[in-house]
């Protein structure tokens, strides 16, 4: 563990964070943990927990944090793309070299709808980004 510890904890949930205020100025030098906040990310929320008031760098930190989330998430939802592209492809080669007939029946009819379906949204938004242009 480093030296110095964070002044703040968030635990993240689905949606947010539990916001926690750390401390280890204590007798027994140990780590204590007390929840100040509650964040939601989807409307920007940040609750105070029970009738705390949140200090201005509570707010500065929280704020900062939940920016640093949006990025994190949305690097992650662009990378779950490219990965699915991979997939895509190594079930094409999958589909072509090593299936046997029992697999590609199994999977056949759910892959054509989900490509169809991808295909036509993709092309529909395409459409429409060409038609702002």
């Amino acid at each position: 563990m480093a030296d110095k510890l964070p002044e703040y904890y968030f635990r993240v949930r689905e949606n947010g964070a539990f916001v926690f205020r750390l401390d280890t100025e204590n007798r027994q030098r140990r780590i204590e943990m007390d929840q100040i906040a509650v964040v939601n990310m989807r409307n920007g929320e940040i609750k105070p927990q029970g009738d705390r008031t949140l200090s201005e760098p509570d707010i500065a930190a929280i704020k900062e944090w939940m920016e640093e989330r949006a990025a994190t998430l949305a690097h992650r939802e662009i990378d779950d793309i490219f990965r699915a592209i991979d997939y895509l492809n190594t079930t094409a080669h999958w589909a072509q070299s090593r299936a046997n007939d029992e697999q590609l029946e199994a999977v056949t009819d759910a892959l054509l709808l989900a490509m169809h379906d991808l295909r036509s949204t993709l092309v529909r938004k395409k459409a429409d980004r060409l038609m702002k242009n």
